[in-house]
């Protein structure tokens, strides 16, 4: 009876460790689309007559640009982030 729980106390954490992921991905996926957002609408800096340089200069400078980074880490840390235990050890 002692091994069946711990069975099921192991797959209640696996449960709960694909659900952190899984909120971990959409969170990082509405920052990428947020922030994915906001850089390909200051684009349209260049067509008022400003150059490359002075629009990645805007861009570092605008809070908004910073959640495409931040939804990209976070979306490569729910899909490749390892277990700290082992499940077959």
């Amino acid at each position: 009876m002692d091994k069946q729980k711990r069975t099921v106390r192991k797959t209640n954490r696996m449960c709960y460790m694909m659900l952190f992921r899984g909120l971990i991905f959409l969170i990082g996926f509405g920052f990428a689309v947020s922030g994915g957002v906001s850089v390909i609408a200051y684009l349209n800096l260049t067509t008022m007559g400003r150059d490359f340089r002075e629009y990645f200069k805007f861009i570092l400078s605008r809070p908004e640009c910073y959640l495409l980074l931040i939804g990209l880490v976070m979306i490569t840390v729910a899909l490749y982030a390892e277990d700290k235990k082992n499940s077959d050890a």
